[in-house]
């Protein structure tokens, strides 16, 4: 068979518009835990722009993730705030084996949107001079799981019950100190962080002793409609870029 030169170019501009158009992007459905918003705002864009690859985030608990993740949600990776939850997942079939890992470690802190109500230690907790402590829902969330652990640590758990209040998630917990329903909430340094400092109200940040680790894990979901996008987004994760944007937000790293 025979072909002209103008068939030729014409197949192969067709190639290149093909190789070149967007069909060849895929999307990404990242369920992602909430204490990991801000980071994600600043990664997506980065990520988007390297790859082509668009990302779609669903933010909430952990827990609550889990739960839409085991209805059959259509999520493709699953970024949590700690290791157990994807663990699980792996164990019940649903994530990829051999794509967990630790992208993060979190640090919990006790903050007031009233500037001279927290001390550098976390006196005020003793004082008892405030009407409402928020946390977490310690059932969905590994920082209220790490609040109740840090209150147990300070043998403060039972007494302090008539005055606790609870967020479904870190970003509720936030807005309930933010809008002063709660005089204090344990909340995930990261909320509060901007290029490496503290930006507003008074805060402790708990020593990390008083609670076991907040390792953040994130895991490949074995219904990716697109596994290629979702291990590009996960590689992506651990790159220099997004390191340098968690390490903004107060989050520990794990070594290279």
């Amino acid at each position: 068979m025979q072909f002209s030169f103008r068939s030729h170019v014409a197949a192969v501009l067709l190639l290149c518009g093909l190789m070149s158009s967007p069909v060849w992007a895929g999307e990404v459905s990242v369920a992602v835990a909430s204490n990991f918003a801000a980071p994600m705002e600043y990664i997506v864009p980065l990520f988007q722009k390297e790859s082509g690859h668009t990302v779609k985030v669903t933010l909430g608990a952990s827990g609550k993730l889990y739960a839409q993740i085991k209805g059959g949600a259509a999520f493709d990776a699953f970024l949590s705030a700690d290791e157990e939850t994807p663990r699980r997942l792996l164990q019940e079939g649903l994530a990829v084996t051999g794509s967990r890992f630790v992208y993060a470690t979190g640090r919990l802190v006790l903050w007031s949107a009233q500037p001279d109500l927290v001390d550098d230690k976390g006196a005020v907790l003793n004082k008892g001079s405030f009407n409402k402590l928020a946390i977490a829902n310690p059932v969905f969330s590994p920082y209220g799981t790490a609040a109740k652990e840090t209150l147990g640590k300070l043998t403060m758990w039972n007494s302090i019950q008539r005055k606790l209040t609870k967020g479904e998630n870190v970003t509720q917990t936030y807005q309930l100190a933010a809008t002063e329903n709660a005089d204090l909430a344990f909340i995930a340094l990261s909320q509060l962080m901007r290029d490496g400092k503290v930006v507003q109200g008074s805060w402790w940040i708990v020593p990390a002793e008083l609670h076991n680790p907040i390792h953040q894990s994130a895991v490949q979901l074995t219904g990716a409609k697109d596994p290629a996008a979702a291990q590009a987004f996960l590689a992506f994760l651990r790159s220099a870029k997004a390191r340098a944007v968690m390490r903004g937000y107060g989050y520990e790293l794990p070594r290279d």
